[in-house]
């Protein structure tokens, strides 16, 4: 039977990068060797690091003066690495959900940490408005969508201070006007490759602004000066982001992304306000288009774990709630097919008939 896949994370990937990266894994760049076994400063490789760079600044047309670096340590390693370049005295932070607070955490290691707002008080089910950024700190920091709550900024913000954003679950999502942001960061495990890599776009000009020596490994400059090979960088996780990159382009872009993820997302929210079991945990004006988060309604309570089987039996997959939230989550990111949201669609109606 089909699966078809909802998890969180890592997540569903596009056929295309599926094949072409098991195909790199048997014989890379016809090598006659595995993309498990090559050196990364082979010319083949260098090439493939090269493209995915272009790529990325292609898709999401970065202004001058920006450079892609890949590391590793996924996005957790990015709240110690925000703040060692960046924070001198004072950080601001949006506190949206989990992620959040633990990059706030991590900040306050380093500098005073103003957080601007917080969504805690209703258990993160939306976004916080009408909070003011000072204009005299080192920079701001958003996490652009929550994963485990299922809330989005679907938005460039215009801030004076330097914007730093988590985008690790919803980028490639929609266009950005990149200008806005001094430092992009994004676990590649929602809309790029498997774990193990994560992306970081940033301004050239936001770094050396800090007095503290930084150790060499967590300096940005670092990995912009070496072109991401300062140490050996996650080569798999790369390969298979440049399948991915190339998919992207060959699909229309990033505006044909957003085009399909939206509808993705409309279909599912309209079955879930009409679907009598089913409620939304979120605001309607702050639901994200790549994590869909519900519950059974109170009555029904008793369901949760019979529709989870129910759902199984459909060949879906990967769609229980974070145990913070509980219910039921549908992660809708950029590979995901209209035809498997259909398949959970018609399983909400059919299990809405069989109660």
């Amino acid at each position: 039977m089909k699966k078809h896949n909802f998890y969180a994370g890592p997540s569903i990937l596009s056929e295309f990068t599926i094949k072409n990266t098991a195909a790199a894994v048997e014989n890379f760049a016809d090598m006659g060797l595995s993309i498990l076994e090559v050196s990364h400063r082979s010319k083949e490789f260098v090439a493939v690091m090269d493209e995915a760079r272009a790529l990325i600044k292609e898709l999401l047309d970065l202004p001058a003066g920006y450079e892609v670096v890949f590391l590793g340590g996924g996005a957790s390693m990015q709240f110690c690495m925000v703040p060692y370049n960046l924070l001198s005295k004072k950080a601001a932070y949006l506190d949206t959900g989990t992620w959040a607070s633990k990059a706030i955490k991590e900040a306050k290691l380093f500098g005073e940490v103003d957080v601007v707002a917080s969504s805690k008080d209703k258990n993160y089910t939306y976004i916080p408005k009408g909070y003011t950024v000072p204009e005299d700190v080192d920079y701001f920091h958003i996490t652009t969508n929550n994963t485990i709550y299922g809330t989005e900024i679907r938005e460039d913000l215009d801030v004076k201070a330097r914007l730093v954003a988590d985008m690790s679950s919803d980028i490639f999502s929609r266009p950005i006007d990149a200008s806005k942001y001094d430092l992009i960061y994004a676990g590649a495990q929602k809309n790029l490759a498997p774990a193990g890599v994560t992306l970081v776009i940033v301004r050239t000009d936001a770094l050396g602004h800090v007095d503290r020596p930084i150790p060499t490994m967590l300096n940005y400059k670092t990995h912009i000066e070496k072109d991401s090979m300062f140490n050996t960088p996650p080569v798999l996780p790369i390969y298979s982001a440049l399948q991915t990159l190339k998919w992207y382009k060959a699909q229309g872009g990033i505006a044909a992304m957003e085009k399909k993820d939206k509808e993705n997302a409309a279909i599912l929210y309209d079955e879930i306000d009409r679907n009598k079991l089913f409620r939304g945990t979120v605001v309607p004006e702050d639901r994200s288009i790549m994590n869909v988060c519900f519950v059974m309604n109170d009555e029904y309570k008793e369901l949760e774990g019979e529709f989870n089987t129910f759902a199984a039996s459909k060949g879906i997959v990967g769609i229980k709630g974070h145990r913070s939230v509980g219910g039921f989550r549908a992660s809708l990111y950029n590979a995901m097919p209209k035809s498997s949201v259909e398949v959970l669609i018609d399983a909400m109606k059919e299990f809405e008939k069989q109660h």
